[in-house]
């Protein structure tokens, strides 16, 4: 059964993300936000449906929602399908 994160656990995973994986919130929206030109991407917030983030696209935010291929139960949830993310786009990317 899946409910939506609470803003705490939002607001921990993107500060996590955005402070020490931010190469990986780039990948997400050049990859799954279809904003291939992105030279930084911020991740402003998670659900158990998706993420939203802001890209910086010719000095322009540009505001990208991705969904995830499934719904989230949990923030352990979370952090397997994000990083399993990143492989995929890196394996796309060659």
């Amino acid at each position: 059964m899946s409910k939506d994160f609470s803003t705490e656990i939002s607001s921990r995973i993107c500060k996590h993300m955005n402070d020490d994986h931010a190469d990986a919130v780039i990948i997400y929206a050049k990859a799954f936000g279809g904003v291939t030109d992105a030279s930084a991407a911020e991740m402003l917030s998670i659900d158990a449906h998706g993420m939203d983030l802001t890209a910086q696209v010719n000095e322009e935010a540009v505001q990208v929602r991705i969904q995830f291929d499934h719904v989230l139960t949990d923030a352990e949830d979370a952090h397997q399908t994000l990083i399993a993310m990143v492989k995929q786009a890196r394996v796309k990317a060659k």
